[in-house]
């Protein structure tokens, strides 16, 4: 510990040749400018827990991304939301070279003499995050400058420990996009195989499942116990504006591994929950499918119907956009009975191994997260990123406690 230096984010970056840069102003890049094609604008709402969403990334035309050249990303920078969230951050990979940092975010480019993968971790501890909170202006939103994140305190272990600690940790954030990857690839194959289908028959959505909504449990929550699912958890996740509840409430109203939900108001979105046990909140559905109604048919038949209802609450301008109960009354082009029994042995191995890749990367995600504090308070060392990657979150925490260190060899 003795050779590990107190310094700042912006020293580091100075010291390395880089630098810390706000992404293009909104006089420099205009809405209408956008496209469905071309360079991909990063935007605060494409960061995630280190990594870059292609989900809902806006683009440019080549020609309007030559224009703001001096913000390219190259592998290596880490990208900061500006605004909201000022705790996100993603490290730019290979597969995100020549992207923009766009408007709403923050470029930092550390140069040669910080490790770029160490230094994104780092900045992913809870001191990191806790300062950043604590030294963001705003009232309303919480914004971050390129002052600001300079001063950011952080203590440097040697080039030779920080990539060990990045190796150990990346070998685990690897297989969670060696996951993605998979969940991606199964999502994709039962959605082209269903629309390949012939669906002669037509059905009313609501007959093929029984759609609760859920209600106001964020009223009155103790703050210990189960999640309470709302929209913002089902598109980022959990954070630390996400509130949890003791309350004991029906089934019907609480979400396990492998349920539908979906958001009928506000971003209408649908989604396989695969966190854990958690309790359902308002302006969402727990999609329950009927009997004779797989559930990988009932997501898809939902998928088939989302362009529609987002369109229906896009035509509300007076107020949040959303669906009403006789939407789902409507009818949806369904297999027939025999073409359904057939493939449900592929549907739903399909649908389980996408839920079971997500369940494995939460998994590995709270290895990573407990061997983080760790490691970068020197009580655990670096002896073998295989081993190390290995190890569950328990395990981790009781061998720091029995004072057994893997050392850096």
């Amino acid at each position: 510990m003795s050779e590990w230096q107190t310094t700042t984010l912006g020293a580091i970056c100075e010291a390395g040749g880089g630098s810390i840069q706000t992404g293009p102003f909104g006089s420099q890049l205009h809405a209408e400018e956008y496209s469905a094609t071309g360079v991909p604008v990063v935007m605060p709402q494409d960061i995630g827990e280190n990594l870059i969403s292609l989900d809902r990334i806006a683009r440019v035309p080549d020609d309007i991304a030559s224009r703001l050249e001096r913000h390219r990303l190259v592998p290596g920078d880490i990208v900061f939301s500006r605004r909201g969230d000022v705790t996100r951050r993603a490290l730019v990979r290979d597969s995100n070279s020549d992207w923009l940092c766009g408007t709403g975010c923050l470029r930092v480019r550390p140069g040669g003499e910080a490790d770029s993968r160490f230094l994104s971790y780092l900045l992913g501890t809870t001191d990191a995050r806790d300062w950043l909170l604590g030294n963001a202006v705003g009232t309303n939103m919480l914004n971050l400058n390129t002052a600001i994140l300079g001063r950011l305190p952080l203590t440097l272990p040697p080039l030779r420990e920080q990539k060990a600690i990045a190796e150990v940790l990346g070998a685990l954030d690897d297989k969670i996009a060696a996951n993605t990857a998979l969940i991606e690839r199964a999502d994709e194959l039962m959605h082209l195989t269903f629309r390949s289908l012939t669906t002669a028959l037509e059905v009313p959505l609501s007959s093929a499942a029984e759609f609760v909504n859920g209600r106001a449990f964020t009223k009155g929550a103790s703050g210990t116990g189960r999640v309470v699912v709302r929209i913002a958890e089902l598109n980022g996740g959990i954070s630390g504006s996400t509130v949890f509840s003791d309350a004991i409430v029906d089934d019907k109203h609480v979400a396990q591994p492998g349920d539908i939900l979906f958001a009928w108001s506000g971003s209408l979105t649908l989604h396989r929950w695969f966190r854990d046990e958690a309790i359902v909140n308002q302006h969402i559905f727990k999609v329950i499918p009927a009997g004779g109604y797989p559930t990988w048919l009932v997501y898809e038949m939902l998928r088939q119907k989302l362009a529609d209802f987002k369109a229906i609450a896009a035509d509300k301008a007076t107020t949040m956009g959303h669906i009403q109960r006789h939407h789902l009354d409507e009818l949806v082009a369904v297999p027939e009975e025999e073409t359904v029994r057939r493939l449900d042995p592929l549907m739903t191995a399909l649908w389980s191994a996408a839920l079971a890749a997500e369940r494995e990367s939460l998994s590995l995600a709270a290895t990573r997260d407990a061997l983080l504090p760790q490691l970068m308070s020197g009580k655990l060392r670096v002896r073998d990123a295989e081993n190390v990657a290995s190890v569950t979150p328990s395990t981790i925490t009781s061998k720091v406690g029995d004072s057994n260190e893997l050392h850096l060899h």
